[in-house]
Parts: C-alpha cells; structure tokens; sequence
C-alpha cells in the first residue's frame, strides 16, 4: 500500500520543514488521517503510514526529515488511541526475528535509536516522541523497557541540559508505568542494572539509585532477593564526590538494611563478600557503612556466616584501630559479638582460616589490632582444648603453624602484646612438646638479641613463672643453660635469672622452697637442678647457697675464687649481692646473724664477701657497717677448727659435727642428699671453663688490635706501681673506678646485658697522665695493697 496516495504532499512537506510550527501542523495532520484509518479497521494503510514515516523520516540522513518522522510516529501512535498496542506487538515480534528489510509497523525501534542520534535536538524530539508515545500505551510499552531503560541511562548524562530535562521528564512517566504495570520483569532487569551500576558519571549515578528506590518500593518486585547484585555499586557510591549522590545511596542501603532487619530470608553469604572489601576502602563513610552493615550481619547472620567468620574478621582487625572513632567503636563491638559466637568446625567453621588471619594481623603496625588477634588465638586454644581430643589435636596442629610468628611477637614493642603473646605461649606449653620449644626458642632469642634480654628479659620470665609453674621454668632454663655453648652468653643469662629469682614477688614460692633446700627434698632436688647452670656465675652461686642457706658451701665457694674469677664484672655484681643483702628478700639472714654462735659459716662468707670488695666501695661500707652490729659471741676450739682456713670438704672427720650452721649430721660432703664437694668441684670446673674461654678471647683481641696498630706509633706504657708506692687510699680507690671504666668501655660488647656499670670517678690531676684511656687495666683488691698490671 503507497502511503503517499494516503497523505498529501503538502503534509510530507511540512514535516520535513525547519520551522517547529509547521511540523507540528504536519504532525496533527497525520494524526487525524491515522484516527480514520484506525477508525475504518483499515490496517494496512496505517501500517504504510508507519512505514513511510520510519523509513523515509526517522532513517533520513537529514536532521529536519528525522525531527519530523519522531513527530509524526508520536502523532501516529496517539491516533491509534487503542489500537497502538497491537502495532507495539508486531513490532516486538518483527525486531525478534531481526528481518530489518521487512519491518513493518515500527513505531519504538526508530524513536529509540534516534537516541543516539548526534543531533540534540534530535535527541530532545526523540524523548518527547516517546514520551507521548508512552502515555498512550501504558503498560503494553514494558515489553520495551530494558531498551528504554538503557536509553534513558545515557541520555541523563547527555551533554545538553535540554535533552537532560527531557529525558527525566520521560524517566518519571517510565516509573510510574512501571510500578503501575504486573508484566514487569525484574529478572530480565537486574544484569542490566547490575552491568550499569560499575558506571562513574554523577547523573548516571543519580539515575540508577533513583530506579533501584522505586523499584525496591514497589510490594509486588522482591529488590532484596537480588541486593548481592547491586550491593557494590551502592557501596561503591558512598565515596563519591557528591554530597547529594552519597546521601542518596546511603539512603537506599539504609532501607535495604532496614528490610534485612524484618527479613526472614537473606543470602547473607554474597553480601558478606561484598562488605568485607568494602570495609577495607580509603574512603572513611564506606568504612563506617560496611562495618556497620557487618555488624548486624553477625547479629542476624547465624549459621549463614560461620563459613566467612575468617574473611569477616579479617576486616574487622584492621578497623579496630581505625583513626575513626566511630568506625573504632562499631568495630570492637563486632568483634565481641563475633567471637561470643560457638561455632565448631563441624559446621563449617574453619580453624585454620581464623588462625592465619590472626598470624596476619600480627604484623599489623596498629597496636589495637595485634592485641585482638592474639585474643583471637587464645579464645579458640582455650575454647577448643575444651572439646573432643581430635578437635583440640587440630587446633594444635594449626598452631604450629604460627608458633615462630607467636614467638617472633615476643619482641613486639608493646608490653601489652608480649604480655598477651606469653599468655597464648603458656595455654600451649600446656603440651610439653611445645614447654621445651617454647623455653628453648626464648634462650635463642635472648642469645640473638641482648637488647630483648635486657629490655623485656624480666618481664618475660616473670610471666611465664605465673602462667606456668615457676619451678617447671627455672628448671628448664637452667638445663638449656648448662650446656650452653657461649658462656658469655651463659653467664649473663644466669646472672638475669639470678636477679629475677631474688627480687621478683611473682617468684617467692620458689625462694621459700629454696630456702628449705637442706631438710626438705623437692627444696633440694630444686637446688641441684639450678646450681649446674648457676655455676657460670659466681655471684649467682653464691647468691644461691644463701639464699638456700647453705651457708658454709657459699664460703667455700668464696674462697675457691682466683684472681682470674675476680674482675670488673664481679665485682659489679657482688655490689648488686650486698645491696640485696639489705632488702626484705633477706630478711632472714640478717636476723640469723643474732645468733653468730650458730651461724658461723654465715658470718665468715659474709666476711669473705667483704674481703674482696675494695675498701672505699660504697659495698663494703654497706656490708661492714651490717656486721658492726653482729652481737659478740665467744666460740669454742672446736668451731674455730672447723671455720679455719681451707676447703671445708677436704676434712673428712669420723666424729658427728656440724656440717652447715645450725644442723649436726655425721658426714662432711653430704646433707639432705647434696654432695658439696662433688658441687665446688663442678662449680671449679666451669670457672676453669670460662677462665679459658677469657683467655682465649683476650688473646684474638690482642691479635687483632695489634695487626690493626702495626703501622701506627709506639705508645708509652704506663709504669706499674711499686709495692713500696705510697699511695693514699683515695688515690688507690680512685684510679680502680678509672679503670673499671676503661674496663667496661673494652668488654662492652661482652658484658650487654641487664647490668650496666655506670659508677665514674675523676682521677685527681697529678694522676690523670698515668691513666689514660688508651690503656686497659686489670686488678685485685686487698686489704693492704693495690695491684694495678697493664692489660
């Protein structure tokens, strides 16, 4: 059917023309010949007339032609009134089959693609087309709506205001169709939303939150079944850059979190995914609004979410230190409420993922954040040892997957982490495998670091000693320590050891048994176990024999020293003794000391003591002004041949004697079960020991620095006092603390440890040439001379 033969000339020529007035006469011209057409049934005319205005109109590479084929298909379309449904139809079917060469009826096909078209004004006609085009068909016009829909989403970021207008006006009459109409499809909708939702343009933006509103406002169309395919973008919203965007996604989630809320069925699971990225982001209101969203997940979730407990607190340990306060707050109470959940791996719930997260999170910068992943590990160990062996079984054995990292944290910076970390560290030596391990990998990191030693040394072991039985401790120390390799090493360690053992109140059940150690067993077996490892210190030894109140053994020990034995380092720590001697610690020998008739062997090691401090120290003051008030007592021969000179041990007597003070036992080298001679001799052995190992040491210094001074200049030695010198005891005791300061500054790299020297005195001027820092000193100390010898 010719479509020319059913509208004049004339029409076709004002529809094509520039001005808009004319066209829109032409228009309502054809409108009034298709109301006839549509009047009479006559159907293939109308379709003619569609025809010609797609083909020769809308496809028109002229502008004019186009504006007036968008028009005319408008006027078309409401002259059909009714009956524009059934041209929709074949439309639909005809663009199914996609036989473009033999449309007919085309009515949105052509507004459609006019979408696009360069032109604006084009673009604008087109969107009023379709707008008039929509109000006549209504509902029949959803068949079309995912075109329509993808149209609109371009045009609202068109480049012309005018078509931008346009297109919302068309925007609303589409909504509401669509919420009016049953035929809609939200299946075939969400890959499309869900496609445009990654899109970046503020107006697009707008538009899509816009929809998902009012379609989630719509009772019939279930939005939140398919939230997981939008939820990112939503999210992905809230960091925009503008303020009306992010207030309008925000609304939208705060809706949809609100219908979870009165929701008896939710995938939480795709969402959770969603959140745990989305708590990780730069942008701090998307941090808030996921952490928040998480929150109520792990209140509502349930069973859903015992599967994603690992990746859900991976995002929540970082956020507990967040710079936000408010972000921090909502955070930790997600973790309490997470962590109060009993779940066990039976339904899902992965140890293993948990404890690695936790690892992770053990190297986080944050203090916050590493102090809650080792609460994490302590609640499953506790919470899991609890339960069936097989159970527990694997829990240990994920944790030997982070046992290095567990014990690597002991140097954290924190005192509140190691404090947390050695608590995690005792719940797991509960197993003695992992005791030894524990024990054996503190000595090598003590050995390793000295600045861990002398910085958290104390507090680590003190620890332990109240988390596990401090006994069980000690002893294990000192097993590793006896055969230990660097005696260096050895010697410092015992003498922290030593310290701890006299000064820390967390161990006064162990000084109690100690104390015992001559009449009672468990006191005595205690007492032998740490005196193999005691031995590399003399101090410590001796420290131990009065504390164990094996009183003639300590004076043995006292003068089985040599002159090798009695350096700078001893002597600091016999300073540190005579002070302790005077704290509540030691009490009890101080008040022994009323009766020095029964505590003999007491007063001569104390006696000795003082032997070897210098005269001027501030020690022996100490120490002499202490036995100034020991009462006199009278003793018999007897006890006078007994307390003589010599190796005690070495008079073995068929009579009953006193063997240490206040007991009576009938042989010499033995009481309670303890061999003292078989002890001095061990001690004397491991002092040879370290005599050698000095030596040998001195001697590849000696090696070095002279291969390193071989080209320099000769110095000058220093002449070694005479015995006939006459030296004023102030000048002797002020060129010794010079010389412990050379001392010191030479061994500095041997002696780091818990016990610095620090004591400096200024030699007077007419002795300061003689003792110049470029000379190293040894010395001992006597009751009449100074011996001062070039190092």
């Amino acid at each position: 059917m010719d479509a020319l033969t059913v509208i004049p000339t004339a029409v076709l020529r004002n529809l094509s023309d520039k001005l808009y007035e004319k066209r829109k006469n032409a228009a309502l011209e054809v409108e009034g010949i298709v109301k006839q057409l549509a009047a009479a049934g006559d159907h293939d005319k109308i379709t003619a007339v569609i025809n010609l205005l797609t083909s020769e109109f809308t496809y028109s590479p002229q502008a004019n032609h186009r504006k007036g084929g968008l028009i005319g298909l408008a006027a078309a379309t409401v002259g059909l009134t009714s009956e524009a449904s059934q041209h929709l139809e074949e439309i639909l079917i005809i663009a199914s089959r996609g036989s473009r060469d033999h449309l007919r009826e085309q009515i949105v096909p052509p507004v459609l693609n006019s979408f696009a078209d360069q032109d604006s004004r084009v673009r604008y006609y087109a969107c009023e087309a379709l707008y008039n085009i929509a109000k006549v068909v209504r509902g029949d016009f959803i068949v079309f709506f995912n075109q329509i829909f993808d149209a609109l989403c371009k045009l609202s970021a068109d480049s012309d205001p005018n078509v931008q207008s346009a297109a919302h006006l068309l925007d609303r009459l589409v909504k509401d169709i669509v919420t009016e109409s049953d035929q809609f499809s939200i299946e075939e909708f969400i890959p499309l939303l869900r496609e445009r939702m990654n899109v970046l343009n503020p107006y697009v933006r707008q538009f899509l939150v816009g929809w998902i509103t009012v379609l989630d406002s719509v009772p019939d169309i279930d939005m939140l079944g398919f939230l997981p395919d939008f939820l990112d973008g939503l999210f992905n919203m809230l960091s925009d850059s503008s303020h009306e965007i992010r207030q309008q996604a925000d609304s939208a989630l705060s809706e949809f979190l609100q219908e979870i809320k009165n929701s008896p069925s939710v995938d939480y699971g795709r969402m959770a995914e969603i959140l745990v990225q989305r708590a990780a982001s730069p942008d701090e209101f998307t941090r808030l609004t996921a952490i928040t969203w998480i929150y109520e997940f792990v209140k509502l979730g349930g069973d859903q979410l015992v599967p994603y407990y690992a990746d859900i607190l991976g995002a929540i340990l970082p956020c507990i230190s967040d710079k936000e306060e408010k972000i921090r707050v909502v955070a930790r109470e997600t973790n309490e409420e997470l962590r109060a959940i009993q779940a066990v791996p039976a339904e899902g719930f992965d140890v293993g993922a948990i404890l690695s997260i936790a690892r992770r999170q053990l190297s986080s910068e944050w203090e916050s954040t590493r102090v809650e992943a080792l609460h994490w590990i302590s609640t499953l160990l506790n919470r899991h040892r609890a339960e069936e062996i097989s159970v527990s079984g694997r829990v240990l054995n994920f944790l030997n997957d982070i046992f290095d990292t567990l014990l690597k944290a002991l140097s954290d910076p924190s005192d509140e982490v190691v404090l947390l970390v050695l608590e995690v560290h005792a719940c797991i030596a509960k197993d003695p495998q992992h005791f030894r391990h524990l024990v054996v990998f503190l000595v090598h990191n003590f050995r390793d670091d000295n600045s861990l030693l002398e910085k958290r040394g104390a507090l680590i072991i003190r620890r332990l000693c109240v988390l596990l039985d401090a006994e069980r401790v000690y002893r294990e120390l000192s097993t590793i320590l006896e055969g230990e390799d660097d005696l260096d090493f050895a010697s410092i360690m015992v003498q922290a050891l030593n310290l701890i053992l006299l000064t820390s109140s967390e161990l006064s059940g162990l000084r109690s048994l100690l104390k015992q150690s001559l009449v009672n067993p468990s006191g005595r077996d205690l007492f032998v176990s740490l005196y193999a490892s005691w031995c590399h210190s003399p101090m410590a030894i001796i420290s131990l024999c009065l504390l164990a109140q094996t009183y003639q053994h300590a004076s043995s020990v006292i003068q089985s020293l040599v002159e090798e034995d009695m350096n700078v380092k001893f002597l600091v720590q016999l300073d540190k003794l005579v002070r302790l001697l005077e704290t509540p610690i030691f009490a009890y020998l101080r008040l022994q000391l009323l009766e020095p008739g029964r505590y003999i062997w007491l007063l001569k090691a104390l006696y000795g003591l003082l032997m070897l401090l210098p005269q001027q120290s501030a020690a022996f003051k100490i120490l002499r002004t202490r036995l100034k008030t020991v009462p006199p007592s009278s003793f018999s021969g007897e006890q006078m041949k007994r307390t003589s000179s010599g190796n005690p041990y070495s008079q073995i007597r068929h009579q009953s004697q006193v063997i240490e003070d206040g007991d009576v036992n009938h042989d010499a080298n033995m009481h309670n079960g303890i061999n003292f001679a078989s002890r001095l001799q061990q001690f004397e052995h491991m002092q040879r020991m370290h005599r050698m190992h000095s030596k040998s040491s001195q001697a590849r210094i000696h090696i070095n620095s002279t291969s390193c001074s071989s080209s320099k200049a000769p110095r000058l030695i220093p002449r070694a006092p005479k015995v006939n010198d006459r030296v004023k005891p102030s000048v002797a005791l002020k060129g010794l603390e010079v010389v412990t300061k050379v001392r010191c500054k030479d061994l500095k790299k041997q002696r780091e440890g818990p016990f610095p020297f620090q004591k400096r005195i200024k030699l007077p001027q007419d002795h300061q040439e003689e003792a110049q820092d470029s000379f190293k000193f040894d010395y001992v100390a006597s009751s009449s001379s100074l011996l001062v010898a070039n190092g």
